[in-house]
C-alpha cells in the first residue's frame, strides 16, 4: 500500500510546533509515565493546532493535524540526533 498521499496532508508549522513541545515535555517529565502519553497529546495538539489555523473543521483539517502531529513523535529521533551533534 502506497501511503506517499499522506504527504499532502502535513502541516510543517503543525509539525514543529508539536516537536517542540514534545521535546520539553519529554526533557521537563522524564518519567515513563509521561512518554507513554506523548503520542496521544501530539495527536490532540496537532488537530487543535490545525483547527485553529484553517479557521474551520473537516475531515481534511483532522487528518491533517493527527498526521502532523504523529509525524511528530517520529522526527523527535532526528531532532534528538541534530541536537546531540551540536553539542559535540
Amino acid at each position: 500500500m502506497d501511503s506517499s498521499f499522506l504527504n499532502e496532508f502535513m502541516v510543517p508549522i503543525v509539525a514543529g510546533i508539536c516537536l517542540c513541545v514534545g521535546y520539553v515535555l519529554k526533557n521537563m517529565i522524564p518519567t515513563e509515565k509521561i512518554n507513554r502519553f506523548i503520542p496521544l497529546i501530539m495527536g490532540f495538539l496537532g488537530v487543535v493546532l490545525n483547527w485553529w489555523i484553517q479557521g474551520d473543521f473537516s475531515a481534511e483539517i483532522l487528518l491533517g493535524g493527527l498526521f502532523s502531529g504523529l509525524s511528530s513523535t517520529g522526527l523527535h529521533q532526528v531532532f534528538k540526533q541534530m541536537m546531540e551533534q551540536t553539542s559535540n
